[in-house]
């Protein structure tokens, strides 16, 4: 099954998002954002993380998707911002000029790649020497933490141990991230580890709400509708919380330098 990321039905399905403050502080911590001139989003989706490196103090940003659709809902995301262009384009080829920006960022991007490390190559020669390369994205020990309150996507491995595999198929160990890093030329490799709010719900309703939706979480898409009333069935019995519920998802995020 999974999502078909060029259907303009799913266009603003990663658009409905704001980065939150826990990964920008992260960041800032080794990032010096407000003297980045250039930036560039690969594998951008929405424009939800184009906009936070504006709001961070990068000058200009461009994102780049390979899917016409989620670019039309990304530049309808963006539109209060100048500084943000978009253009087609694939992680291996972005057809962009090399030697240019400051910034590469890849989030939620290699899983979905089999060759990291043709992807590493193309950012390696996007960046200008003393660019940051910033690869975010989950382990294989990253997702099968257990579900709670805060850790929702848990519960779908605990409802679903079929999706065990595949999730662990398409995940990178660290491991292969950071020895792909450095066989491309990237020095100064930092890895850390993130708590980061995905959203904040009113309450459990909103929540089964999203889920129902689908909204944003690729994953959802491998389940039929019986399957995925099943799985909010069990969530809303294993949340006992009562008031609001701040999602929370585990990533692994690596910094690395051009010198």
């Amino acid at each position: 099954m999974g999502i078909d990321f060029h259907n303009q039905q799913h266009r603003t399905s990663y658009t409905t998002r704001q980065a939150d403050s826990s990964w920008k502080a992260a960041l800032a911590k080794h990032i010096p954002f407000h003297s980045m001139g250039k930036a560039v989003d690969i594998g951008c989706g929405g424009g939800i993380y184009a906009k936070a490196l504006v709001d961070m103090g990068v000058a200009s940003v461009t994102g780049v998707d390979f899917s016409l659709a989620m670019l039309d809902g990304a530049k309808e995301n963006c539109r209060a911002y100048p500084q943000i262009t978009f253009v087609q384009g694939k992680a291996f080829n972005t057809g962009l000029a090399g030697d240019t920006f400051d910034i590469v960022l890849e989030r939620a991007l290699i899983h979905h790649i089999q060759d990291v490390k043709a992807c590493f190559q193309e950012a390696f020669r996007l960046l200008q020497q003393g660019g940051y390369f910033i690869v975010q994205d989950r382990t294989p020990e990253d997702c099968l933490l257990p579900g709670d309150a805060h850790h929702i996507r848990g519960y779908f491995f605990e409802s679903f141990p079929s999706l065990i595999q595949k999730e662990v198929e398409r995940r990178h160990t660290s491991q292969l991230v950071t020895e792909s890093l450095q066989e491309v030329g990237f020095q100064e490799i930092s890895e850390l580890k993130l708590w980061e709010t995905r959203q904040v719900y009113a309450n459990k309703e909103q929540l089964l709400a999203d889920l129902q939706g689908r909204v944003g979480r690729s994953l959802l898409h491998e389940l039929n509708d019986i399957q995925l009333s099943s799985l909010l069935e069990h969530i809303r019995n294993a949340i006992t919380t009562e008031g609001s519920i701040i999602e929370k998802d585990r990533w692994t995020i690596w910094i690395a330098k051009k010198k």
